[in-house]
C-alpha cells in the first residue's frame, strides 16, 4: 500500500453529473438518482482510501428545493449513512429551476436571489444536521451563452455584479459563502478578465469567491469565448503553456474558495439545455491536455489559508455508461488522492 501522509483537502465526487444534460427529450440519456450516485461513490476505494463526501445541486430529481425540513434531513440521513459529508451545494439559480438570469429584469433578478436564499436554507439545515461542516453556495450569471450580454457589455455586467452584491449580503446573513463558477457558456463570466471584472466589481471577497474547475478554466487560456483575453495560442509549446497558466491562476487563485478537479481535450460540449462548456473528459483520457496534479498546484497553493475544506471531482455531461463503470470512480478517485498527496495538508 502507499504511504499517504496528507488528510486534507477531503475528497468529495459531485452528484450533479447525474442531472445535468440529462432528461426526457429527444437523444437525451435519463438522470441517474442520488441514491445510485451515492451508490457508485461509496463503492470507490484506493489503498484503503474512499471518497470523504459529495457536492450537489439542489434541484430535481434529487432535491426538491422547496422539501419539507423533514425531507431535507432524511436526505442528509441517507448521505450520513454512506459515510459522507455535504460541501458545497449548487444554488438552483437557473430558468427553468427556481432561479433565473442575474441581468435580466427586476423580476429575473429576484428569482436569481430567491434561489439563492433556498441554497442557504438547505445548506442550514445540513448544518445543523451535521451532515455538513464546510463548502459554499456555487451561483454564476445564469445567462446561458453570451449574446444578450453582447449587446451592452458594460451595462449587464454591472446588473450581474448589482445582483452578486445582493446575493452576498444574503448569504452572509445566513454564514455562507459563494462560489462563483468560471465557465466559458455563463455571460460575464466566459473569460478570465470579465470573471475577474465581476469579482472585483462586488468587492466581497470574505463572501464572494471564485469556483476554479480545471476543465473550464482551460477554455479561459484559449480564449474560446473571448478571443481577446487568450492567453495560449494554436499549436502553443509546453514553455508557453505553463507560463499561461501561472499568469491565469495568479489573477483568480487570491479568489478562488472551491475547486474541482476534471480534465478536458480541448473542445467543447453540451447537453440537453445546458450550453457548450469545456468538456469533462475521464481523468485517464488519452486526449487530455492537462497534466491534472501540477494543474491542481497551481490553484491549491494557500488554500487551507483561504478556508478551502475540501476538492471535489467534476465530470459533468458524461455519458451514462461512463458514470455507472466502477472504473471510472476508482481512476478519479486515485486521481483525486494523487492531487492531495502532492498539494494536501493535515488538519
Amino acid at each position: 500500500m502507499s504511504q499517504h501522509v496528507n488528510n486534507a483537502p477531503k475528497l468529495h465526487n459531485a452528484m450533479w453529473p447525474g442531472l445535468v444534460g440529462k432528461g426526457e427529450g429527444e437523444g437525451m440519456e435519463p438522470p441517474i438518482s442520488l441514491e445510485r450516485m451515492l451508490e457508485l461513490t461509496a463503492a470507490a476505494e484506493v489503498d484503503g482510501i474512499k471518497f470523504e463526501g459529495i457536492d450537489y445541486f439542489l434541484y430535481l430529481p434529487h432535491t426538491d428545493p422547496y422539501a419539507s425540513d423533514d425531507e431535507l434531513l432524511r436526505i442528509a440521513d441517507l448521505i450520513a449513512s454512506k459515510g459522507f459529508k455535504v460541501g458545497s451545494l449548487v444554488a438552483p439559480v437557473w430558468p427553468g429551476t427556481v432561479g433565473d438570469s442575474a441581468m435580466g429584469d427586476s423580476q429575473a433578478r429576484a428569482k436569481f436571489l430567491e434561489a439563492v436564499k433556498v441554497g442557504c436554507r438547505i445548506g442550514g439545515l445540513f448544518r445543523k444536521h451535521g451532515v455538513r461542516e464546510y463548502g459554499c453556495i456555487r451561483i454564476d450569471s445564469a445567462e446561458f451563452g453570451i449574446a444578450k450580454w453582447r449587446e451592452d457589455p458594460a451595462g449587464n455586467t454591472r446588473k450581474i455584479i448589482e445582483t452578486f452584491k445582493e446575493a452576498a449580503k444574503i448569504a452572509a446573513d445566513h454564514g455562507e459563502r459563494l462560489a462563483a463558477e468560471g465557465e466559458i457558456c455563463w455571460a460575464g463570466m466566459h473569460s478570465w478578465k470579465y470573471m475577474l471584472d465581476v469579482l472585483e466589481g462586488v468587492d466581497m471577497p470574505e463572501v464572494l469567491g471564485f469556483q476554479a474547475d480545471l476543465a473550464h478554466t482551460y477554455l479561459y487560456l484559449l480564449g474560446y469565448n473571448a478571443p481577446e483575453h487568450a492567453l495560449l495560442q494554436p499549436n502553443y509549446t509546453e514553455e508557453e503553456f505553463w507560463a499561461a497558466y501561472r499568469e491565469l491562476t495568479d489573477k483568480l487563485r487570491p479568489w478562488t474558495i472551491d475547486f474541482h478537479v476534471a480534465q478536458n481535450d480541448g473542445t467543447v460540449h453540451g447537453a440537453g439545455s445546458h450550453d457548450k462548456t469545456g468538456r469533462h473528459c475521464p481523468a485517464d483520457d488519452p486526449n487530455g491536455k492537462l497534466d491534472i496534479v501540477r494543474c491542481a498546484g497551481y490553484w491549491l497553493d494557500g488554500a487551507a489559508e483561504r478556508g478551502m475544506r475540501h476538492i471535489c471531482w467534476d465530470g459533468c455531461m458524461f455519458p451514462n455508461a461512463t458514470l455507472e463503470n466502477p472504473n471510472t470512480w476508482n481512476t478519479v478517485l486515485k486521481t483525486m488522492i494523487a492531487v492531495r498527496d502532492a498539494h494536501g495538508w493535515n488538519e
